[in-house]
């Protein structure tokens, strides 16, 4: 027990110290900040370092394509608020699933952690999926189509797609999937593959609900949407994991 509380303040040591360092990086908000502390907290203290190092570069990874053609997004109306800093809202829609399914492994049988990691994967992978495919949509999509019409709209309308921001979609789940794979968070290459699908199917499924449900639903914000998405990719993900019996091996 002992152990397990100096671990844990370690965790939030070591996150304290690290946010007083890089907090003046134009990535988050104030609050932001303090609340990707607390985030970085709970994923130290239930997968190590390599849990945080994950979310770590799904946020620098996200914020980078964020800042891609963040002028000309920005002069068409495009452009994320507060100049692409994210807040306590954008935090928690993007890693409430993967912070849940952390917390699990420390609280579930040792048996549950290779399910659960994959689920942990791709929960991430579905966000940064889908953050790679708005922004660079939004920026260098030709055609912009209705995920459930295929009518044309403009760019950014809730449940468009475009062919690059799908394609682009593809490449950020492949990116973080493989992220995690080298982290030793992902067991077998079949979880990479899995990941990487899961990912772009739960973005897909997202423009979906954006373009049927979230209109018409006041309290359906884009971070609930966010939330939603990446528990959709989770379940998926754990579920396919499952059914198909795939290698449950992670690298230590």
């Amino acid at each position: 027990m002992i152990a397990v509380l100096l671990s844990w303040l370690y965790a939030l040591l070591i996150n304290g110290l690290l946010i007083a360092l890089f907090q003046r990086l134009p990535l988050l908000t104030k609050a932001g900040w303090v609340h990707a502390g607390i985030l970085g907290t709970l994923l130290w203290g239930s997968l190590g370092p390599r849990g945080w190092l994950a979310v770590v570069a799904y946020l620098a990874l996200g914020s980078m394509v964020t800042k891609l053609g963040f002028r000309s997004k920005q002069a068409r109306g495009l452009a994320e608020a507060r100049g692409g800093r994210r807040g306590p809202e954008n935090v928690w829609g993007s890693a409430a699933t993967g912070a849940v399914l952390a917390l699990a492994t420390q609280l579930l049988p040792p048996q549950a952690t290779p399910v659960l990691l994959v689920g942990f994967a791709a929960s991430f992978a579905a966000k940064l999926a889908d953050t790679f495919g708005s922004e660079i949509g939004k920026r260098w999509g030709r055609h912009t189509l209705l995920i459930t019409t295929l009518r044309a709209v403009p760019p950014g309308t809730e449940g468009a797609i475009s062919l690059e921001g799908t394609a682009a979609s593809l490449v950020g789940s492949a990116l973080m999937a493989s992220l995690m794979g080298l982290l030793g968070l992902l067991p077998s290459a079949m979880g990479w593959i899995l990941v990487t699908l899961v990912g772009l199917v739960a973005t897909l499924i997202e423009s979906v609900i954006g373009a049927t449900v979230q209109h018409r639903v006041g309290w359906l914000t884009n971070e609930l949407v966010n939330g939603l998405q990446t528990t959709i990719a989770a379940l998926i993900a754990m579920a396919c994991f499952l059914l198909l019996g795939l290698p449950s091996q992670v690298v230590a």
